[in-house]
């Protein structure tokens, strides 16, 4: 089971793939890490070869664009947050700039994009077991 990671720490990671069944035979046998499908096609949650977390929650996900032209490369990771909303405010006042609004993953939380001065891109995620997308 997994537990709600501390606010303000990195609390996820995600390797962006082109090919993601070449990424996951290179991290099996690199590293030893496990692949389950979970969520939308081409995402994966990686576990260590015992079922445990290696260090912040993990994942392999087919690369993708927040916006057109802009690209995840390498790595990427999200902090976990008290308040998504006020992260976002305080990015803005900040220099950085939102790249993806807000978006709610059900039953895992609330989760926005952010590109800071330096143009690193950033996720910070509120984790709430209980988040449901609003109705339309």
């Amino acid at each position: 089971m997994r537990t709600t990671p501390p606010p303000n720490t990195v609390a996820h990671f995600a390797i962006n793939a082109d090919d993601t069944t070449r990424a996951r035979k290179f991290y099996e046998r690199v590293f030893g890490w496990r692949f389950e499908p979970w969520g939308p096609p081409g995402f994966f949650q990686i576990s260590q070869r015992d079922g445990s977390t290696p260090g912040p929650i993990g994942a392999l996900q087919q690369r993708r664009e927040l916006l057109p032209g802009v690209r995840m490369v390498g790595f990427e990771c999200s902090v976990s947050v008290a308040d998504v909303d006020q992260v976002a405010e305080q990015v803005v006042r900040s220099g950085g700039t939102i790249i993806t609004p807000r978006v709610t993953i059900p039953t895992v939380g609330h989760l926005i994009f952010f590109q800071d001065p330096e143009g690193n891109l950033v996720g910070a995620m509120q984790y709430d077991a209980k988040a449901a997308v609003a109705p339309a």
